[in-house]
Order: C-alpha cells, then sequence, then structure tokens
C-alpha cells in the first residue's frame, strides 16, 4: 500500500490545502493529513484541536484520507505511518525554497520518504492561511477560499471567543 503524508499547520485549512490533499489522494492508496503546531508562527488563530476539526470535517468525504495531530518531527510521523512520501504544495519560488530545505532536513534524519512537490491551482496561487484569517477577522465572505465544510465551525469558533 502506498502511503503519503500532507502536513500543515492549517492555520486554517484552506481551499488550496485542500486542492493539494485530494489531488494527492488520487495518487496514493492513504493519505494521512498531519496537523502540526508551529511554533515559529506567532499569531494563531485556532488551537491544534480546532484546526484538527476543521481539517476532519474538510476531508470526510475522500474516503483513503485521514487527519491526525503530531506534535513531533514530521519525518518521525511519516515514518509512523510508513509514508513512501511526504507531499508539499508549493504556490511560488519563495515556497519551493523553503520545503526544499525541509525536504533536504527530513531525508536526512531518516532517509525516506521522498518529498513530492505539487505546484498549486491557479485559482490558489495567492491565497494563505494568513490571508483567510484576516478575512475570517474582518467578516469577508470566505466560500471562494475555505472548504465549504469548515465554514460553520469557523463562524462557531469565532462566535465563542467574542
Amino acid at each position: 500500500m502506498k502511503t503519503a503524508v500532507c502536513s500543515g499547520s492549517f492555520d486554517p485549512i484552506t481551499l488550496g490545502h485542500l486542492d493539494i490533499i485530494r489531488r494527492a489522494a488520487a495518487c496514493f492508496d492513504r493519505v494521512y493529513v498531519c496537523v502540526v503546531p508551529n511554533a515559529e508562527k506567532t499569531n494563531q488563530m485556532f488551537t491544534p484541536e480546532q484546526k484538527l476539526q476543521m481539517v476532519c470535517a474538510a476531508v470526510a468525504e475522500i474516503p483513503n484520507v485521514q487527519a491526525e495531530l503530531w506534535p513531533g518531527l514530521l519525518a518521525e510521523f511519516a515514518q509512523r505511518h510508513e509514508a513512501t512520501a511526504i507531499v508539499r504544495g508549493v504556490r511560488n519560488a519563495s515556497d519551493f525554497d523553503a520545503e526544499y530545505q525541509l525536504a533536504q532536513i527530513n531525508r536526512g534524519l531518516c532517509g525516506q520518504p521522498d518529498t513530492i512537490f505539487l505546484p498549486a491551482a491557479l485559482e490558489y496561487q495567492y491565497f494563505s492561511s494568513s490571508m483567510a484569517r484576516e478575512m475570517i477577522r474582518y467578516h469577508q465572505p470566505l466560500e471562494k477560499y475555505l472548504p465549504a465544510a469548515i465554514l460553520p465551525l469557523v463562524r462557531e469558533i469565532r462566535k465563542e471567543e467574542k
């Protein structure tokens, strides 16, 4: 069985993330979505548990995809799940440079798996979770940017925070 891992902080998961996950699911027998808290990112809007809840809702319709929260190194998660690949979406050259460095680190840590880069679909190339958080803060329409399945969760979480 060919297994891949798609990872991210998913603060929140966007349609761009979901597009990469769907494309990975079409190529692999099983895809694990690894929700990793990113200590470097200080302006997180959602807790790790809320992010996992949103990712689970977003991927619920994809039968060979499962999401998990992981507090450690991605390489360890991939090893634990016997993944043959880590799939990363890249929007531009800056993303590629950063992801390439991480791929080399992951390879150095455990020798496998390989990292596969998927270019972002054109319609998602210029949108990020950072932009989504700003749109959420200012109560802007989210339907073009976030999976429909998470919109009620985002609204409920934000309402509870007030």
